[in-house]
């Protein structure tokens, strides 16, 4: 398999929650979270994992390249875990992980069908995008943090301009459907989002829908574009052609 960082739409409410009223946390809260911070993170079970994780049309998924995506994943949930509480059914993540590997195989697969060149312009959007969620300067100072784990800068390069290659294969897909969410599916959205914050804070100060509502309507434009590469997957899954087997990992 060919490594690739892949632009993850994050769905709606996760996202929203976080952004919108992250600073709405009270001190109670606050004062549960750091003290599950100093418990012991829990390790990730690499055991059993076979050489050949996945083939997707004569593609590899190796066992090196899945115990990095995973401990990756497995590092996400643990500090989910950590601030509510709850276990990691690692068999359950290791088998979501192997999935989601191939569907990313297939995205990229059918990509370099669909699309055969990329910008510059798009490619340096993309990198630009990267340094400013990764709170850094400069592209330099993002390669000198890929130099040390290991990450060429032509590897890079190859993975950023497949990476826009998927996202120009997304886009493609999406025009089949309207994105842009009505009035009614953003206020709904809205008053759910609302809810779970009261419910989980009796003290929350929930922005106003007027100065949400930008924001909310982006977020379900993404929404609704992770649902249309999630459909793309499964017909590309479901194409008599497809030959895909993945290992009994869990």
């Amino acid at each position: 398999m060919r490594k690739l960082t892949v632009v993850i739409f994050t769905l709606f409410m996760s996202t929203f929650m976080l952004a919108a009223c992250g600073d709405n946390d009270n001190a109670d809260e606050k004062e549960k979270n750091d003290d599950k911070q100093g418990e012991e993170m829990p390790e990730p079970d690499l055991e059993g994992i076979p050489d050949v994780v996945a083939e997707v049309n004569g593609e590899k998924i190796t066992q090196e390249e899945f115990e990095d995506t995973y401990q990756q994943q497995f590092q996400q949930q643990a500090m989910q875990a950590q601030m509510s509480g709850e276990d990691i059914d690692q068999d359950e993540l290791k088998e979501q992980t192997a999935e989601d590997m191939a569907g990313e195989e297939l995205l990229l697969q059918e990509a370099d069908d669909r699309i055969f060149d990329v910008s510059d312009d798009d490619v340096d959007d993309t990198i630009d995008d990267l340094v400013e969620q990764n709170d850094m300067e400069s592209k330099e100072e993002l390669m000198d943090e890929l130099d040390e784990q290991g990450i060429s800068e032509k590897e890079f390069m190859s993975d950023i301009k497949s990476q826009v290659k998927i996202e120009e294969l997304i886009e493609d897909e999406s025009k089949k459907v309207d994105l842009e969410p009505t009035d009614d599916e953003l206020k709904e959205a809205y008053e759910s989002m609302k809810s779970q914050q009261d419910e989980a804070d009796d003290d929350a100060d929930t922005p106003d829908f007027k100065e949400v509502k930008s924001d909310m309507k982006e977020q379900m434009k993404q929404q609704k574009m992770a649902e249309e590469a999630q459909t793309l997957v499964d017909d590309l899954r479901d194409d008599d052609d497809a030959d895909v087997s993945i290992a009994d990992i869990g």
